[in-house]
């Protein structure tokens, strides 16, 4: 099996954000269309005009809808016990769905839906390394970057059957296993402006929900962006320590929340003297 290399005070990595991710597919055709030429290509096609199309992407993304939460309903306070710790004085007997400040007032969100693009995390410990039988499967010990070396590769899937988050993709073409390599062949390339040495996926972003960066240096706009946004990785309990982060989307208002009126614009005078002749002439006209 593979070992991994030291710990890397660089992280290289994404942060998404699903606030203003809008599910317009950019990204996985930039990078389709980048890395179909690059470091990891081809990234072949099955039958992609027929039935049942197949085929390699790096970065997909999936849209669910995610329904109202109202914490109304017993789903939301299993046993009627204070879960959410809003029990106090008086009140010690109501539940946190009964208590005299409700969490329907506080926290209620309206239904949404939610895109979440889906690509490698390039996780600080992952498990598609350590199962490679053959070390085609590797992390860069200078950038933390997880690649894989298709010459070594035998296409035994172990990564991906390793791997909790889907992001291995096998080429049935090939026979070999590949996956987003945060386009090393863009961000290094000292033949490109500085300010298209960014992976594909994050050039192509019409809404800026994609960031890169070193997610290692907490003084990078990528890490406090994190820090300011209260970023998350995926599935923290299982260890693998992922290094893209995720920005949750923000509180949304419900359509039929109260609202507080606008306040009237001031009324502008309108000095007729100061007008040209046609239009003092109109005003006089629309005036009558």
């Amino acid at each position: 099996m593979t070992a991994l290399p030291p710990p890397s005070k660089v992280k290289m990595g994404l942060v998404i954000d699903l606030d203003t991710c809008v599910g317009c597919h950019a990204c996985a055709v930039s990078c389709k269309e980048w890395n179909a030429g690059g470091f990891a290509a081809p990234l072949t096609d099955e039958q992609p005009y027929g039935k049942d199309p197949t085929g390699v992407w790096f970065n997909r993304v999936h849209s669910y809808e995610v329904a109202a939460t109202d914490f109304t309903t017993p789903a939301f306070d299993p046993g009627g016990h204070d879960a959410l710790g809003l029990r106090g004085g008086a009140s010690a007997t109501a539940t946190a769905c009964s208590s005299t400040n409700s969490l329907a007032s506080e926290a209620a969100q309206p239904a949404m839906t939610l895109h979440f693009p889906r690509s490698c995390l390039h996780c600080e410990e992952p498990a598609c390394v350590t199962v490679c039988p053959t070390g085609a499967s590797y992390k860069r010990a200078a950038d933390g970057i997880v690649l894989v070396d298709e010459a070594k590769c035998i296409g035994c899937k172990l990564c991906s059957w390793a791997c909790p988050y889907g992001a291995r993709e096998y080429s049935h073409v090939e026979g070999v296993m590949k996956k987003c390599t945060l386009c090393i062949d863009r961000i290094y390339n000292e033949h490109l402006d500085e300010s298209e040495r960014q992976p594909a996926c994050v050039q192509a972003c019409p809404t800026k929900a994609r960031h890169f960066g070193d997610l290692g240096d907490p003084e990078s706009k990528v890490s406090q962006l994190v820090a300011a946004r209260g970023g998350v990785d995926l599935m923290p309990q299982l260890g693998y320590k992922p290094v893209n982060q995720y920005l949750p989307p923000r509180p949304r208002r419900a359509g039929n929340a109260p609202t507080e009126a606008a306040p009237a614009a001031p009324a502008e005078a309108l000095d007729p003297a100061a007008l040209p002749p046609l239009m003092r002439w109109l005003d006089r006209v629309l005036s009558r």
